[in-house]
């Protein structure tokens, strides 16, 4: 009754297919920790251990691209989007740190929900940004962090996003709550 062949070959392409996944997730845990790493070097004017740490997630990218040719389905896996999301997200920040721009990783091939998830969270790095700016009486480059997440957010409005792009949205839109804050606090603190 049970086709024996057919449950050979599902077991074989199922086993491939968990080896690959546990590949990307190892190697997506690596992009991860280095995209972090970075965010984190930009918070203290660390440049140059920023794009280290950038360059060495991208080659762990560049390799999971490769594995995931073989494997097409390994792109769907949570923790490779999570870890794409995380690299979009840290390049923009280096770039906008940088050169005050944001613009195309032309390197990679990255999903649109990546991009529109790592513009989502680049707005509270330059939220945090915009403190540590705050405290140093830099008021221009407070206001420049501003005027960045109010256009990210013009272009991300144009846009119908649902699911859980919809909630990072959201919490972008709260990253401008908190920047408006921080620039009426700066604008009383200068009256006085």
């Amino acid at each position: 009754m049970i086709d024996e062949k057919l449950f050979t070959k599902l077991q074989k392409d199922y086993e491939s297919y968990d080896i690959g996944r546990r590949i990307i997730i190892k190697h997506s845990n690596d992009i991860l920790k280095y995209s972090k790493q970075a965010i984190f070097a930009l918070h203290r004017n660390n440049i140059k251990d920023a794009k280290q740490k950038i360059d060495e997630a991208g080659k762990e990218l560049k390799y999971l691209e490769k594995k995931i040719k073989n494997e097409e389905g390994l792109k769907y896996e949570g923790s490779y989007l999570a870890a794409l999301e995380e690299f979009v997200e840290a390049n923009l920040f280096y770039q906008f740190i940088k050169t005050g721009k944001v613009g195309e990783i032309k390197e990679f091939t990255i999903a649109t929900n990546s991009y529109l998830g790592g513009f989502c969270d680049l707005t509270g790095e330059i939220v945090r940004r915009a403190v540590y700016l705050a405290t140093k009486r830099k008021y221009k480059e407070v206001a420049k962090c501003q005027k960045a997440i109010e256009e990210i957010l013009a272009q991300l409005i144009q846009m119908n996003l649902a699911g859980y792009l919809r909630t990072k949205f959201d919490q972008a839109k709260n990253s401008l709550r908190k920047i408006e804050d921080i620039m009426y606090d700066l604008e009383l603190k200068r009256k006085k």
